[in-house]
């Protein structure tokens, strides 16, 4: 097996093959460490602390080829592959500008910017899909803005609604995931605290003041700068696990959705890709719904790891920080193949319009007894209203007539007008005014 095939996700086709996935891979990961090496040396070139030649020694070296499986084998003697890194690294500068290698740095410090670094890269394809999805969905809610369907609650027809409301509230979500992973994104900040968190290194190296250094580092990567180091202070990680487990529920609610909404007896609407089955031909599965439903369900657990490594211990911890690499990468990974499955299940989307209109009439008419038990109140008085709607509903299953058939039949309605009040595509409220409100958010 190569290295790439032990990469491969075979058991992961949520995630293969996404844009997120070849951002969070192990090469991807070696290739972070590296630019976290290189660009501490720049920094501290920039700011006198290391001859400018060091800093184009090691930034050419870190462009070189690096054995991931090796660094890997290595990696258990010291708990973290940056130590095998930094000797192979400072091998390849040579010896009169290997010294400036990884100097005053600690592993976390390279192993904490490379996650960084690694997740706004990661972060940046999650917000090109989801892009796509809203936008998919800001069409949905516009083209089926008055499209009837009966409205749900605890799995029971309730009332009427429209399809673009639910289009419409899709998106919020999703709006509301973009908003959060971006500024998350941009916060996300760069480590620099040498063995403890105090920089003493680089003073001892010849730092007038080292604190101007994490800034200078900071910019050299693109990312923030922090006040304090952060080893044991993981704000950048639980914001990661927070706006990453938010976007997967967001993604998830979509899914969870079109999953009800699909099946055969429902057949509201249909994915436009389905997937195969191995032993029905017939099938056509919604399997963009039911990986992007797996991941929603994952995430929060690997969330909840990156919240409870919070409680890292002294001043750089044993564990905490080492379990959180792998949850972080699953995270990403599961949340990008998600946005990724989103983007394709919302673009491709069949909406049957007329099997949301005939499944109106799946209750014979129940479906506007609350517009009836409003409108009859002014007539017959509202405990009278009641009582009548109460004692006709089970009549119109034993029957098999519509509830407006029978109101017809009522003395007291002879001179009521019943066929506005007991359509219900009549009765959809302001779902209309509500997804245009929706609509207007960008």
């Amino acid at each position: 097996m190569t290295a790439d095939e032990s990469d491969a996700g075979l058991l992961a086709p949520g995630w293969t093959g996404s844009p997120a996935a070849r951002a969070t891979s192990d090469a991807a990961y070696l290739r972070a460490l590296l630019d976290a090496e290189a660009a501490l040396t720049r920094a501290q070139a920039a700011l006198g602390l290391a001859p400018a030649a060091a800093g184009r020694a090691v930034t050419g070296a870190a462009a070189g080829a690096f054995d991931a499986r090796s660094l890997a084998a290595r990696a258990r003697s010291g708990g973290n592959p940056v130590i095998p890194l930094v000797a192979d690294l400072t091998e390849a500068v040579g010896t009169e500008y290997g010294p400036y290698v990884h100097r005053g740095a600690t592993s976390q410090d390279i192993m904490d910017t490379a996650t960084m670094l690694v997740a706004v890269r990661a972060l940046e394809a999650v917000l090109a899909d989801l892009d796509r999805v809203q936008r998919a969905l800001a069409r949905l809610a516009a083209e089926h803005r008055d499209t009837p369907l009966p409205g749900r609650t605890l799995t029971q027809h309730a009332v009427p609604t429209t399809f673009g409301l639910k289009a419409a509230g899709w998106r919020s979500l999703v709006l509301d995931a973009r908003d959060r992973v971006s500024a998350v994104r941009d916060s996300l900040p760069a480590q620099l605290g040498g063995a403890a968190g105090t920089l003493a290194a680089f003073t001892a190296y010849g730092a007038a003041d080292a604190t101007e250094l994490p800034a200078a580092y900071a910019r050299e990567l693109g990312l923030r700068a922090t006040l304090l180091p952060w080893h044991t202070l993981r704000t950048p990680v639980a914001d990661l696990a927070g706006c990453l487990a938010f976007t997967a529920g967001a993604l998830g609610k979509t899914a969870a959705d079109v999953l009800t909404l699909s099946r055969t007896e429902v057949a509201e609407v249909s994915e436009g890709g389905g997937g195969g089955s191995s032993a029905m031909p017939h099938k056509a599965n919604p399997v963009r719904s039911t990986l992007i439903t797996a991941a929603a369900l994952r995430a929060p657990q690997l969330a909840a790891t990156l919240y409870g490594a919070l409680v890292a211990g002294d001043e750089r911890p044993a564990g905490a920080w080492h379990a959180e690499w792998e949850p972080l990468r699953d995270l990403l990974r599961l949340v990008g193949g998600a946005a990724r499955d989103a983007a394709e299940l919302t673009e491709g989307l069949r909406v049957h319009a007329d099997v949301m209109r005939g499944h109106l009439g799946l209750t014979h008419g129940l479906i506007v007894s609350e517009r009836l038990s409003a409108e009859l109140s002014a007539v017959l008085g509202r405990a009278r209203a009641r009582e009548l709607l109460t004692r006709l509903a089970p009549r119109t299953f034993a029957e098999g007539r519509s509830l407006g058939e029978l109101l017809a039949e009522e003395p007291a309605l002879k001179d009521v007008d019943l066929d506005g009040p007991t359509d219900p595509a009549r009765y959809t409220g302001s779902a209309g005014a509500l997804t245009d409100r929706a609509l207007e958010r960008r």
